[in-house]
């Protein structure tokens, strides 16, 4: 067995990624529910104040309790990705803890996506600057380092994932849009979180909920 590691795909410029950063996970779940990863895949960050984790996916495909493919991603994560994990939703070893998550963080990536299990939850969850999304917090390390695919298409709680697709999360969740979607949707996205500030605006002036969304009279 060995480590694949596969050619990165064309992903968005740096300002289309930015166009993107004031759009809510709800709004993009809205607009594309397929590419809705699975709730179950939880902000494991701690505490209470807001979390943003926005970036560009970089993919690995690991076979628990192997984590090779996560450690040869060291070498070639780039600043702004965000490192999906794809452990096929196994959660009996923890595929990344704070040494790793640590380094990662050192050299700008963005966050992690783990469909799996992580661990050192209080000091990988403690970095609000790099947040942390897994399926589960186990301290049962791998045990193996010798497989895995880097940059291949992977499946993330159930949504399919590849390398340079925008990956948003928040407290809600996680999305995952394809480049081609990032662009052609991210004037509805604008739009939708227009929208809705109207409805909260028309809300705290006193208008009734009919009025404000538009619903027929009641009888």
């Amino acid at each position: 067995m060995s480590v694949t590691i596969g050619t990165p795909n064309p992903t968005l410029t740096a300002a289309e990624l930015q166009a993107w950063n004031d759009i809510p996970v709800s709004i993009a779940v809205d607009l594309e529910p397929s590419r809705q990863i699975d709730y179950a895949i939880r902000p494991q960050t701690l505490g209470a104040m807001p979390l943003r984790l926005m970036g560009l996916a970089m993919t690995v495909k690991v076979t628990p309790p192997d984590f090779g493919a996560v450690v040869h991603a060291l070498d070639h994560v780039q600043a702004r990705d965000v490192l999906v994990i794809a452990a096929g939703g196994v959660t009996d070893f923890a595929m990344i803890g704070d040494i790793l998550g640590g380094h990662l963080r050192r050299i700008g990536c963005a966050g992690l996506v783990v469909d799996g299990a992580v661990r050192d939850i209080d000091t990988l969850g403690s970095w609000a600057d790099f947040p942390v999304f897994a399926r589960a917090v186990n301290p049962r390390g791998p045990t193996g380092a010798s497989d895995g695919t880097i940059h291949g298409k992977v499946t993330v709680g159930c949504c399919l994932v590849s390398s340079g697709d925008l990956i948003i999360g928040d407290r809600d969740g996680v999305v995952g849009l394809s480049p081609d979607l990032a662009r052609s949707r991210i004037a509805d996205a604008k739009a939708k979180l227009k929208t809705e500030e109207t409805w909260s605006q028309g809300l705290k002036a006193g208008k009734t909920a009919a009025e404000v969304f538009g619903l027929a009279p009641y009888v």
